[in-house]
């Protein structure tokens, strides 16, 4: 007799298993559907004539969720957020194939706190763990994965590059795990997304040897995927999603060629474009869940460089990212702490929506609406005359305004939404 479902599922990814332990312990096992968030994309490719079938399959991982912001690096355990298994499926002519990469946060102790500026501070927590953090991080996936290579897609300059070089001392210490570091921006910035190739060309060997998994018409395995690509940027998102699609598209060759399909899915116009697709979509799924808006950077998987019309959405779901990450992540981020049951209510502890501070809801209003005025009737003073009262009064406006600002700007933490129900480790 097989499992029941949710016995089958991996814990990691389940995302309403506090919600279903009620039903587990009245074994209940019909009604508990375990649930996972991340994306599914699915397309079908002619192949000269030999359809097949490919499919993309991303799974977020539980243990350290929550919003772009406040939830960064790794919690004590070595949990790194934003964690998310990626696998590409292949079925052709019986044949069926699999290519798995992951993706997560610098497993650093790390934060990146809200404060009104658009890239707020980055600050590397200097915590006597941080060791036992990585090696924790990465004996699991070793454990799960077998051999590991992190690819680092990080800036080398301002407080990423000091993140990374903090990242590149510790795992170093690890003899197991191969670092790579690649800036990605400096080398595939504008429109040089062909230099990506240099990438490749430092992790080729491994790749190769790291392989997929491929059974025939008889279930009959013959290779099975013996290590695992771990990309990151700074969120884990835009860059890393290029990389990976990147990555994918060099395996699929590979798999293609194996099978007797094609030498290289960039030749057939049509198939590529469903590729490519897929992984535009999987990429602003996965976004929209960690950040809240679409993925940056799509044109670079759909087209290999920048357009002006990629350019001004990038820019609109930037701002979007600013006002989500300063100004509703914080509700986000306690919903998710409540539904994963990191966080339990307790009839008898007092409210953690008590008044304890700001309250950006009510505050930003109020402050917005007293920088928007004094800027107005400085204008319209500095417009009535050059006249001794009306510069004095404008003046004394704008004196008024620079000190609403800095009173903002000063309090900017305050103000922003906050998770009230956990702390950030």
């Amino acid at each position: 007799m097989s499992k029941p479902v949710w016995k089958q599922a991996d814990p990691r990814f389940v995302w309403n298993k506090n919600l279903l332990e009620e039903l587990v312990e009245n074994m209940l096992d019909g009604f508990v559907i375990p649930l996972l968030q991340g994306s599914f994309q699915t397309g079908h490719l002619k192949l000269k004539d030999s359809p097949a079938t490919i499919a993309l399959i991303s799974r977020r991982c539980t243990r350290r969720l929550g919003t772009r912001l406040w939830r960064r690096g790794a919690n004590l355990e070595g949990d790194a957020a934003n964690f998310i298994e990626t696998e590409q499926l292949l079925e052709f002519e019986g044949f069926r194939s699999s290519f798995l990469q992951i993706r997560g946060s610098i497993p650093l102790l790390w934060e990146q706190i809200v404060d009104l500026s658009y890239k707020p501070r980055l600050n590397i927590i200097d915590h006597e763990e941080t060791p036992k953090v990585v090696e924790r991080h990465f004996h699991d996936l070793l454990q799960r994965y077998g051999h590991v290579v992190a690819v680092d897609l990080t800036n080398k300059q301002g407080d990423e590059g000091l993140l990374s070089a903090a990242y590149a001392a510790e795992i170093q210490k690890l003899s197991s795990v191969r670092y790579v570091s690649f800036d990605f921006h400096h080398c595939c910035g504008g429109s040089n997304f062909d230099n990506i190739q240099l990438l490749y060309d430092q992790i080729a060997e491994d790749f190769e040897k790291n392989g997929y998994f491929l059974i025939d018409t008889e279930e009959k395995i013959i290779l099975e995927q013996r290590g695992v690509i771990r990309s990151n940027c700074i969120d884990s998102l835009d860059r890393t999603n290029v990389t990976q699609s990147y990555l994918a598209r060099k395996s699929l060759d590979s798999q293609l060629q194996r099978l007797g399909a094609l030498s290289c899915i960039s030749m057939f116009t049509e198939d590529f474009e469903i590729f490519k697709t897929m992984w535009v979509e999987q990429g602003d799924e996965i976004s929209l869940e960690y950040s809240g808006t679409h993925a940056l950077k799509r044109d670079l998987v759909r087209y290999g460089k920048q357009t002006m019309t990629g350019l001004i959405k990038d820019g609109m779901s930037a701002i979007s990212r600013y006002f989500l990450n300063n100004f509703q992540d914080g509700i986000r981020q306690d919903a998710a702490d409540l539904i994963s049951g990191r966080y339990s209510v307790n009839r008898d502890s007092p409210s953690p929506f008590g008044n304890n501070g700001f309250d950006s809801l009510s505050y930003l209003p109020v402050a917005s609406a007293l920088l928007i005025g004094g800027l107005t009737v400085t204008n319209i003073t500095i417009n009535q005359g050059r006249n001794t009262n009306s510069i004095l009064s404008s003046a004394v406006c704008a004196g008024v305004t620079a000190g609403v600002m800095a009173l903002v700007k000063s309090n900017g933490r305050q103000i922003c939404s906050r998770p009230r129900l956990c702390g950030l480790l």
